[in-house]
């Protein structure tokens, strides 16, 4: 009985260590992505709001202005709403 009393304590002690390691690392990430937007290396998407980098794959050219995308649906959807507004 007192193994399992051990086991099970250091099974808790364990999952509380990896879980308060995988929370720092998530905060971390956040304020990492905070500083790339704030620097201005991130954009947001114009369909989903969506936070991507600035230097991305996905983009379009509006006149002079280049929107970036993060899937292929958003930039499609961007087109298709281009296409109608400028066929009113």
């Amino acid at each position: 009985m007192l193994k399992f009393i051990i086991i099970a304590i250091a099974g808790f002690v364990m999952w509380k260590l990896f879980s308060g390691d995988l929370q720092k690392k998530q905060k971390g990430n956040e304020k990492q992505q905070e500083k790339k937007i704030k620097a201005g290396e991130m954009v947001k998407d114009p369909i989903c709001g969506t936070y991507v980098r600035k230097d991305g794959d996905i983009r379009v050219r509006n006149g002079e202005k280049v929107e970036c995308f993060c899937s292929f649906e958003c930039r499609d959807k961007y087109i298709k709403r281009i296409e109608s507004e400028t066929n009113d």
